[in-house]
């Protein structure tokens, strides 16, 4: 049986997109076609609407009222966490810290890991192709606690240069941040490989899953991995929302990254004593209508054969990569396999900006530019890259429509 047999067999690829209201619309009298998604995705009906119950009904402050709307979003807030937990398989909601995303997830762990376990002499690891949020938080905890940052080489592929790794670890690494997937070139690191390898060396490693987390099913546990972040908007969910997550025994010995209401015990004028997992590390008051509206995308998720979604979105991502070979002049960023839901390409004398505005005419949203990724573009000498970006609910025949636009808005552009 061919894939597509498979995935039409298992999903009804109508009814997931009839759940996504946003993309019945016209964008400059053109059907949308929403290509942007390693952006941001789009939301379904069941987050939208779960967000409208709590505002609309149950709408307090958590964890210490008194009355029975307080009780109501206490109790929706915490059954967050624990679907939290069984997304990612975490052996405990106390792994599970609600943030704002996977920015603030790296900070938080620059701040309360680096100022703990980082002392001077020790190094820590990242790649080339990461987001400048898995670069900049590394390179200011480094400076304040002299610790060496060693860069992994990736190769002309887009790809971890693996003997260099081996050559930058040793028994003074105490952590290595790597993106599971690259946000500019959708290439699939070898998480499994790296974290062996760095426990080996007794080192901690942090996963960037921005880009995994819309596709593939994450377990924590078998992973063995150590703390990960990423970001809700990327999941179906709303803005503003993500899980950090972390092993218990580091989160036991970790500082607060921020201090305020609810991640303290008792305070005193001398000394204060901090509150239990998981609530240590969310100070103040926390986004709770987004951690309702990301369990409810967890849960959207879960409810749909998650096999079937990646083989679809394998596809999708197959044929729009072999049309995009077919056209004169089109360079590839990253590996020709090896990748997940990013496609992103240059035309031979075409700026890839100048290509976005004439799809965005012809209503295909992509995504042009450095994608937060400057040293990576420095290193293949480029000052960016045109990126089509895919999820659960694109289809082949939007595949059709983007090459389409995309051969025309060359011809505009020759």
């Amino acid at each position: 049986m061919s894939t597509e047999t498979k995935v039409t067999a298992a999903l009804d690829l109508a009814k997931i997109r009839a759940d996504f209201p946003i993309l019945d619309q016209e964008v400059n009298g053109r059907p949308l076609v929403y290509l942007d998604n390693g952006a941001s995705s789009q939301k379904p009906s069941v987050v939208i609407d779960a967000l409208s119950r709590y505002y609309q009904n149950d709408h307090s402050n958590v964890h210490r009222g008194a009355h029975e709307l307080s009780n109501r979003a206490t109790e929706l807030f915490e059954s967050a966490r624990t679907t939290a937990a069984k997304f990612i398989n975490a052996s405990s909601e106390r792994e599970i810290n609600f943030i704002k995303g996977t920015t603030e997830g790296i900070n938080l762990l620059a701040h309360s890991f680096g100022r703990k376990f980082l002392l001077k002499g020790d190094n820590l690891i990242i790649s080339e192709l990461e987001h400048h949020s898995n670069i900049v938080p590394w390179q200011l905890i480094c400076a304040e606690r002299e610790v060496e940052l060693r860069v992994v080489k990736v190769n002309e592929d887009g790809e971890w240069d693996l003997e260099h790794f081996y050559s930058l670890l040793d028994s003074k690494t105490k952590l290595i941040s790597t993106a599971w997937v690259s946000n500019s070139m959708g290439t699939i690191n070898p998480v499994e490989e790296i974290i062996e390898a760095a426990h080996k060396v007794s080192a901690a490693v942090h996963l960037d899953a921005a880009q995994a987390a819309p596709h593939f099913i994450i377990d924590v546990q078998q992973l063995d991995v150590d703390f990960m972040s990423f970001s809700g908007h990327k999941v179906f969910a709303p803005t503003g929302t993500g899980i950090f997550y972390g092993k218990e025994k580091w989160l036991l010995e970790m500082l607060p990254y921020q201090a305020g209401g609810e991640m303290i015990k008792e305070v005193d004028f001398g000394g204060t004593t901090f509150n239990d997992l998981p609530f240590k590390f969310e100070a103040g008051t926390p986004n709770i209508g987004g951690a309702i509206g990301i369990a409810e995308a967890f849960k959207y998720l879960m409810n749909l054969d998650r096999v079937a979604l990646q083989e679809h979105e394998d596809a999708v991502l197959e044929l729009a990569t072999n049309l995009l070979l077919e056209i004169p002049g089109v360079k590839l960023l990253g590996p020709r396999n090896n990748r997940a839901g990013v496609v992103s390409f240059n035309i031979e004398g075409i700026h890839p900006s100048d290509l976005g505005h004439l799809l965005d005419a012809q209503g295909i949203a992509v995504r042009t530019g450095h994608h937060c990724c400057q040293p990576l573009m420095k290193r293949f000498n480029i000052p960016g890259t045109c990126r089509a970006s895919f999820s659960i609910y694109n289809t082949k025949d939007e595949v059709h429509l983007f090459i389409a636009a995309l051969k025309k808005a060359i011809i505009m552009l020759k």
